[in-house]
């Protein structure tokens, strides 16, 4: 019997939780530099944390005074993001949640944020949506995802979907910008990235061999046909996500 997509989402990240948590990728500094630069929260603002995961960025904004809830459809992340707050003396509201559904009013928050989570969406665009409908007027709405070059998308999303069997698609930041368009959105920042990583720290180890070959063909090609600029190191396989940080406000219009 086949299972739903939700239910491959909460058993990968229960499987993960406590690893993902602890991963220092997730926290690096110049990235979650720009993951707050981009969100630009001030003292009392009210955040919404979509698919917050471990509460990583969650923890990071309410650190600047923002009023933030945090929100993950598996209960093992929402249990780490809520040991990361005790850890760190913040407070902020964690809450098991569908991205599809947000049971908030319409404007009820100043900044609506996801990250890492859309490549993991069946219809992008309908979260987008709903969070765009929870989103103030005059708020923003921040998404970072992995976006790979058009041209590598199909050899990108066959290394994820080895990696992690939750992946759908990782859209191109043209994609991804269409979708704002398409939710009535108006772009006002764009900016992108790589983040190193290593394999081993990526995948279970009873996962590894087949996305070593993968990773290994595509280094011996020289085409970087995954998009990810594959490398050899003297700690194992090296690679890159491609990232993008597309920021929105709602058209008033």
């Amino acid at each position: 019997m086949s299972i739903s997509h939700d239910t491959r989402i909460i058993e990968q990240f229960t499987r993960w939780a406590a690893s993902f948590a602890a991963l220092p990728l997730h926290a690096e500094a110049t990235s979650m530099a720009q993951t707050l630069a981009a969100c630009d929260v001030s003292p009392g603002m009210r955040v919404l944390d979509v698919a917050c995961g471990p509460g990583i960025v969650s923890c990071a904004l309410a650190a600047q005074g923002a009023d933030v809830t945090g929100l993950d459809l598996t209960p093992a992340m929402i249990d780490q993001a809520r040991q990361l707050a005790a850890q760190r003396g913040l407070s902020v509201t964690f809450d098991r949640g569908n991205a599809f559904d947000l049971a908030f009013e319409e404007g009820a928050f100043d900044r609506v944020v996801t990250r890492y989570s859309f490549h993991h969406m069946q219809v992008p665009l309908a979260c987008l949506i709903e969070m765009a409908r929870v989103c103030s007027p005059d708020g923003r709405l921040i998404v970072i995802d992995a976006t790979p070059d058009p041209a590598c998308q199909q050899g990108y999303d066959q290394a994820e979907k080895l990696r992690d069997p939750s992946h759908t698609s990782a859209l191109t930041q043209a994609q991804l910008l269409d979708l704002g368009a398409k939710a009535g959105l108006v772009p006002i920042l764009t900016h992108a990235y790589r983040l190193e990583s290593r394999l081993n720290d990526q995948v279970a180890p009873e996962d590894r061999a087949s996305l070593e070959a993968l990773f290994t063909e595509d280094i011996a090609s020289g085409t970087d046909r995954l998009g990810m600029g594959a490398f050899h190191a003297d700690d194992g396989i090296g690679f890159f996500f491609p990232i993008s940080i597309i920021v929105w406000r709602k058209n008033s219009a």
